[in-house]
């Protein structure tokens, strides 16, 4: 138990801010005897009651090594990058309670040199295999002829902290089953929560012009859309551009909003060079209104809720990979969603329920369902009926931060953090 007068010392790590920890950051700082200290490289808004120490991410190299160990280098520099950081802090007098971050790009490799002894919550994302995962899934893009090496390097960083110290959490079933046996028993499973307030549905958006910028969206038409953090194959990109043709000519009222930035989280860029979003257009050239597709880039958190909420048809679309945060953003919405039949979305959503889902590499079979969905209001209204009631009973923001405390309680031995 934490006793009167005492503070409670938080250090979280990641590359971004405020990352996977908006919520719970801003949770904790909220309370007066918590001291929450957060090193990033990232320029994100300011999180009240937050300290942002800021450290210079190591410049990737591109000489003097095997291509398949760069990203275990480039850990290492970083790893180096924030000890430093953290050895200022500890010099000026802060020691946590715990750390919490992110253990994808080596950032916390080298802590526990700073802070021996400390509790380390690190997050694990997706452990990479050659079987049920991304890396041969889609056929347009084949394993490389040493795909199993190369795997096993992009392991390292992932083998590497799970010989290290602490403790660590993932948010899906399918992310916590691609890690071995052995290694699940040290990963916690915690769901990530949604703000149900700020994410509801509001119906009053179809009953008027829908703005944003120079689009608008008159009542009378239809409005699918997509969003990704990069517009890339790893979530179907390629799959939704080719549904668009039959679509956009069945359904002449239909306008498309496309949400993301045009570089690469993952994956390879185009092999002829240039973005994906120029890859598609030139494969699809006079097949597609381009007046009717909108691509509005990545926008503030306010503009998506409301696209999404004047949405009459989301699509989401992912290898078995890392589940985006948009899935349930648009699950809280009351989207009616189309969705890849595929893992981790599954776990989320269940056909005819609260989804349709598609297959993933079949563009026709994802265009016949949004156009069932734009020509079946009854069935597009019971589907958002029942996804946002599933998100309310799965992912409550208010649940999420309870579990989370709960694990930081178990490791720190202070209950009621």
């Amino acid at each position: 138990m934490i006793r009167p007068g005492e503070v409670v010392r938080f250090l979280f790590v990641h590359q971004s801010f405020p990352a996977q920890y908006a919520h719970m950051v801003a949770h904790l700082a909220r309370r007066p005897e918590h001291d929450v200290v957060f090193i990033t490289a990232g320029k994100g808004p300011d999180v009240p009651g937050v300290r942002r120490v800021l450290y210079r991410p190591p410049e990737v190299r591109q000489d003097g090594a095997h291509p398949f160990v760069r990203e275990m280098d480039h850990a290492i520099h970083r790893s180096e990058a924030i000890a430093t950081v953290a050895r200022s802090l500890r010099d000026l007098g802060f020691r946590p309670d715990i750390i919490i971050g992110h253990h994808g790009w080596g950032e916390l490799l080298n802590i526990d040199s700073v802070f021996p002894g400390v509790p380390v919550l690190g997050y694990f994302e997706f452990y990479y295999g050659l079987e049920d995962r991304d890396i041969g899934f889609d056929p347009e893009f084949p394993m490389p002829q040493e795909a199993g090496l190369l795997i096993r390097c992009k392991n390292a960083i992932n083998l590497q902290a799970l010989a290290g110290p602490g403790k660590g959490q993932t948010p899906t079933r399918f992310q916590l089953g691609t890690y071995p046996a052995w290694a699940q028993e040290k990963i916690t499973l915690l769901d990530e929560g949604v703000d149900l307030t700020q994410y509801r549905p509001d119906p009053s958006l179809r009953q008027k012009p829908f703005r944003l910028g120079s689009i608008s969206v008159a009542p009378y038409e239809t409005l699918v859309t997509y969003a990704a953090r990069n517009l890339e194959p790893y979530r179907g990109f390629h799959s939704f551009m080719r549904s668009l043709p039959a679509l956009m000519k069945a359904r002449p009222d239909c306008r498309v909003i496309l949400m993301g930035q045009e570089d690469v989280s993952y994956g390879l860029p185009p092999a002829g060079g240039g973005t994906w979003r120029q890859t598609m257009l030139r494969e699809l050239e006079g097949k597609l209104d381009l007046s009717r597709i909108h691509f509005v880039g990545w926008l503030e958190r306010e503009q998506m809720v409301r696209v999404l909420q004047r949405s009459d048809a989301h699509i989401y679309l992912t290898y078995p990979f890392v589940l985006s945060w948009s899935l349930r953003e648009a699950m809280a919405v009351g989207c009616p969603l189309v969705a890849s039949d595929t893992a981790p979305v599954r776990e989320y959503l269940t056909h005819g329920e609260t989804a349709l889902l598609v297959p993933f590499l079949q563009p026709d079979a994802i265009g016949d369902a949004v156009l069932h969905l734009l020509e079946n209001r009854t069935l597009a209204e019971t589907l958002a009926h029942n996804v946002r009631r599933h998100a309310e009973n799965v992912l409550d923001v208010r649940q999420y931060l309870a579990q989370y405390e709960a694990l930081i309680g178990r490791m720190t031995g202070r209950e009621g953090i």
